[in-house]
C-alpha cells in the first residue's frame, strides 16, 4: 500500500462540517413503516386530523404484519435478555408462535409487560455510571410495533432543530448547524445540561402531552403501562416515581415529545437552539441575548419539573473559551474531541495494546483498525494535531509489544528505527494523519 503523496502546498487544517454536508433529512413518507402507514394515512398526516387527535390505532399495533416487522428489527440487534432470561435466539426459534401469542394478548387486552432488568454501565470519559434498562425481548417487540404506529404522528410536530433519535438525522447534522451559526456571528453560547433528564421526566405531564395527539384509550393505556413498569435491580422490584427507562425502545421518542415545547418556544422567541436529545445549546449574537435565552430556559425547565445542572449550565463566549457539544470541543475556529472523548479513546487503545498481548501483530492491527476507522469517521472534522498524537501513541505502544517479544537487538537500534513507521504502514495499520490528509486534499484548501 503506497503512502499518499504530500502536496508541497498542503497545510493540515480543520475541515468544516459544511465541506461534507449531512444532507436534508428524509420526508416521513420515506421511513414510515409500510406495514402500518398507508398512503391515505400519510396524506391525512400532512393535512391534519379532525380535532387534532388520532383515533383507533391499537389494531395497527397488534397487526401481525407490524409485529413481524418489529420482531425482525429486535432480533437483528441481538440485544441482551430481560428478566425472563429469553434471548433473541430463543425468541427467534419460536418466532411464529411468539408473534401469534403477542397478537392475541394485545387484541384481547391481556398483554402485560414484565419488569425491566436494570444494569449499570460506565459513562464515557468518567468514573461515574448510568442506569440502563433491559426490557424482555417480547416487550421490545411490542414497543417497536408501538413506535411504528405513533412515531410519524409525533415526529410531524417536532422542530427542525431537534436532531436526536430521529430518522435521517445525526449528530453531524446538529454539529453542522452549530458551526454554521458560529460562522454567522452567533458566538455567545448558552451551554445547558439537564440533570438526570431521562430519570426525572414527570410521567403525568408526559402522558398529558401524548394524549394531546392520541385518543385511543387502549393505546394510551399501553404506553402508560410501559411508564409504570417495575425495575428489577439486585433481585428487588420497584417502580420509579418519574422518568422513562433508558434502554427501552419507546423512551427516545417520549423524551423528544417532552422537550418539543421548549424547541418551539425558543424558536418562536427568535433564539437559535440546536438540540440532540437532552443535550442542547443556544447560539446568540450578544451576551444580553444569551442571558435572556438562559432565563427563558430556566423558567421553562422549572415549570416542566426538570432541573438544570448548576455546574454544567453556563454562557460562553466562543471566541475566547471553548464549549463542548456532542463529543466535539469548539475552540474559536478550531475543533477537537472533547476531553472525555479523548480520554475514552486513549483508554480503548490501551486495552487493545497491552504489553503482554498474546495474539499476533496482524490481529492486533485488525482490532485497532476497526476502532480507529469508526472513531475517525465521527471526529474527522477535528484539528489535524489530534490525529498525529494518536498515531504516535499507537505506534509507540506497538513497539513496546514488539520489544518484549524480540528482546535480541544485535544492532542496538532504538525502537523507532528498528520498527519505523513504514513497518506498520506496510502491515496495514490505519493512519489517522494520512486519512485526514486525504480528507483535506479531497475537500480542497480550507
Amino acid at each position: 500500500m503506497a503512502q499518499p503523496r504530500k502536496s508541497k502546498d498542503y497545510t493540515p487544517v480543520t475541515v468544516p462540517f459544511a465541506a461534507t454536508p449531512a444532507g436534508e433529512p428524509p420526508d416521513i413518507s420515506q421511513w414510515a413503516q409500510p406495514a402500518v402507514w398507508t398512503q391515505r394515512m400519510l396524506d391525512t398526516l400532512k393535512v391534519g386530523v379532525r380535532g387534532g387527535k388520532w383515533h383507533t390505532l391499537i389494531d395497527k399495533v397488534y397487526a401481525k404484519l407490524n409485529l413481524y416487522a418489529s420482531a425482525r428489527k429486535v432480533l437483528g440487534k441481538k440485544g441482551a435478555a430481560g428478566v425472563d432470561h429469553q434471548s433473541t435466539e430463543d425468541f427467534s426459534q419460536e418466532a411464529l408462535a411468539e408473534i401469534d401469542r403477542l397478537h392475541e394478548q394485545l387484541r384481547d387486552d391481556l398483554y402485560q409487560p414484565l419488569a425491566v432488568r436494570r444494569t449499570w454501565i460506565p459513562k464515557p470519559g468518567s468514573n461515574e455510571k448510568r442506569p440502563l434498562g433491559i426490557p424482555t425481548v417480547r416487550d421490545r417487540v411490542v414497543q417497536t410495533a408501538l413506535v411504528h404506529v405513533i412515531e410519524p404522528i409525533f415526529d410531524n410536530t417536532f422542530h427542525e432543530r431537534s436532531y436526536g433519535f430521529r430518522r435521517g438525522r445525526s449528530c453531524h447534522h446538529a454539529l453542522e448547524r452549530v458551526e454554521e451559526l458560529l460562522e454567522a456571528g452567533h458566538v455567545y453560547v448558552v451551554d445547558a445540561d439537564l440533570k438526570s433528564y431521562f430519570d426525572t421526566i414527570p410521567k403525568d405531564r408526559l402522558m398529558d402531552m401524548v394524549a394531546s395527539k392520541l385518543s385511543d384509550r387502549r393505546l394510551l393505556r399501553l404506553i402508560e403501562m410501559y411508564l409504570e413498569q417495575e425495575i428489577m435491580e439486585d433481585l428487588h422490584n420497584w417502580t420509579p416515581e418519574a422518568g422513562v427507562p433508558q434502554g427501552a425502545v419507546l423512551s427516545p421518542l417520549l423524551s423528544n415529545v417532552y422537550l418539543n415545547p421548549l424547541d418551539h418556544q425558543m424558536s418562536d422567541a427568535g433564539f437559535e437552539m440546536v438540540r440532540y436529545a437532552d443535550d442542547f445549546v443556544v447560539l446568540c449574537r450578544t451576551a444580553q441575548e444569551a442571558q435572556e435565552a438562559l432565563q427563558m430556559i430556566q423558567q421553562w425547565v422549572s415549570e416542566a419539573g426538570l432541573t438544570l445542572h448548576p455546574d454544567k449550565t453556563h454562557i460562553v463566549d466562543a471566541r475566547v473559551k471553548s464549549f463542548d457539544f456532542l463529543g466535539y470541543s469548539f475552540r474559536g475556529k478550531l475543533r477537537f474531541p472533547r476531553g472525555k472523548s479523548t480520554a475514552k479513546e486513549r483508554e480503548a487503545l490501551r486495552e487493545l495494546t497491552p504489553r503482554k498481548k498474546g495474539q499476533s501483530l496482524e490481529c492486533t492491527i485488525e482490532q485497532l483498525n476497526r476502532n480507529l476507522r469508526g472513531w475517525y469517521a465521527y471526529f474527522r472534522h477535528c484539528h489535524w494535531s489530534i490525529f498525529r498524537e494518536f498515531d504516535q501513541m499507537i505506534r509507540r505502544r506497538l513497539r513496546r509489544i514488539l520489544q518484549k517479544r524480540h528482546r535480541r537487538n544485535p544492532k542496538r537500534l532504538p525502537p523507532n528505527q528498528r520498527w519505523p513507521n513504514k513497518y506498520f504502514h506496510e502491515r496495514g495499520l490505519f493512519s489517522l494523519s494520512q486519512a485526514h490528509a486525504r480528507f483535506v486534499q479531497s475537500k480542497g484548501s480550507y
